[in-house]
């Protein structure tokens, strides 16, 4: 991702241990408005399943990370071998809340 940080500046993250161990998401659900971009990440194990977290983020943010997984795939095909894509699952899924 482009760096918007001033040359010689480091940008301190604060992050707890739950949030560093991270979460495993093998699905994705992603809506937009005109203003926004919502990524839903999901643990399916069917018949149910979780939402991990949901990320909001601005369109022009949205673009940025389209490029910046572009490009890191690039990177992962070129040191690992191409990645071949799997047929998409044919479920349909909704959401429950508690």
């Amino acid at each position: 991702m482009e760096n918007t940080q001033q040359p010689g500046k480091q940008l301190q993250v604060k992050v707890n241990d739950d949030i560093l161990k991270g979460v495993y998401a093998n699905m994705l659900q992603i809506g937009h408005t005109q203003e926004e971009f919502v990524l839903d990440f999901m643990n399916v194990y069917p018949p149910a399943g979780t939402l991990n977290s949901r990320i909001i983020v601005s369109p022009a943010h949205m673009k940025r990370i389209v490029a910046a997984l572009q490009d890191n795939l690039k990177k992962y095909e070129k040191q690992f071998g191409t990645v071949e894509s799997s047929a998409q699952p044919e479920q349909h899924i909704g959401f429950k809340t508690e």
